[in-house]
């Protein structure tokens, strides 16, 4: 089998050389014509090979997949529900599933698709925690104000000494210079929030994919789908800080073109940017200890809440279909009551 981020996983879960092989061609499905990430790919092989492993008899060899039935399925989805498996995750095993049993039908490899009849739960209706507007502005005034109180307390002599004087970096997992850590984590907090990138499309910005001049970013997200997301003067500003002053501070030779980097000068991964944004949130009185799509869910609502269209805010998310983005529209119900008790002379 062919070494591949994903072929470690493929070989520890099966062991019939035909599923073997449906499954590398599923990979590469999802690799070449979905565009699809690592971490994607991962996750769906997973939930393919959960379905697959158990159909192994003790001598490796699995139920051909020309004879899986769909009640071969709905055995699999009962012992999900069994297990304490919630609906979200059944739904997601489930459409995993069923990709892969429509390219093995459209490549030959089965007759019929036997996941053509497979439902999925009913998925509860949850909405996401996000801030209020008055709780994110708090938050990212005090991320300007640290990066103003580091400045205030970096000395002459603090600046000599260099990486003598260094001081744990907030996002975790080493030290650096505090003002430059300052300067970049409230770069962090106002992007995330101006544009309402996914955490994984933030870390793989580039500073030439910062127009700073039109304020827009240049995003490549899910599917391979690129958008041009703006955001607003106080973002620019943060930005303008890092890039002039933080970034520089924390450059090494290896930096490449990142625009976000840790202390030791690499790009910034998924892990600090959560460790950044949790911090942030925990410090504001009364908001939710918020994870980076939080951030997201948040900066979409407020647009809601102020009176973006959703199909505009479907474009700005970068979302796919509609249906991702109907979830914002909760926020219009409280408003449409507020105008109605206002403005109805009956009310």
């Amino acid at each position: 089998m062919p070494a591949s981020p994903t072929g470690d996983l493929i070989a520890r879960h099966l062991h019939d050389p035909a599923y073997i092989d449906a499954v590398q061609e599923f990979d590469e499905h999802l690799r070449l014509e979905r565009g699809a990430s690592v971490h994607t790919r991962r996750a769906y092989l997973t939930d393919v090979c959960g379905l697959l492993a158990p159909l192994e008899g003790p001598d490796g060899r699995g139920l051909p997949l020309a004879d899986i039935e769909a009640g071969n399925l709905r055995a699999w989805v009962l012992g999900m529900s069994r297990d304490g498996a919630a609906p979200t995750t059944i739904a997601r095993r489930i459409a995993a599933v069923r990709r892969f049993f429509a390219l093995c039908a459209r490549t030959g490899r089965i007759a019929s698709d036997p996941s053509t009849r497979l439902r999925s739960p009913k998925k509860p209706s949850r909405l996401p925690a996000v801030l209020q507007q008055e709780h994110a502005q708090t938050m990212l005034t005090d991320a300007h104000e640290a990066t103003q109180g580091r400045a205030r307390s970096t000395t002459g002599a603090a600046e000599a000494v260099g990486a003598d004087r260094a001081t744990p970096d907030s996002a975790g997992g080493g030290t650096g210079d505090p003002t430059a850590v300052a300067l970049r984590d409230a770069a962090v907090l106002e992007l995330l929030y101006a544009t309402g990138l996914r955490v994984a499309e933030l870390v793989s910005l580039d500073v030439d994919d910062v127009d700073r001049g039109s304020r827009l970013v240049t995003v490549v997200g899910k599917g391979g789908r690129m958008r041009r997301v703006p955001f607003g003067a106080p973002a620019g500003r943060a930005l303008d800080a890092w890039l002039g002053e933080g970034r520089p501070v924390l450059a090494t030779e290896s930096s490449g073109p990142a625009l976000l980097l840790g202390v030791r000068g690499g790009r910034l991964d998924v892990r600090q940017v959560r460790r950044i944004v949790q911090a942030a949130t925990r410090a504001v009185p009364g908001a939710p200890a918020l994870s980076p799509h939080g951030f997201r869910h948040s900066a979409a609502t407020h647009m809601v809440e102020n009176g973006a269209d959703i199909r505009q805010v479907q474009e700005y998310l970068g979302h796919a279909a509609l249906s991702s983005t109907q979830i914002y529209t909760h926020v219009s119900r409280g408003r449409l009551a507020a105008v109605y008790q206002q403005a109805h002379p009956r009310a």
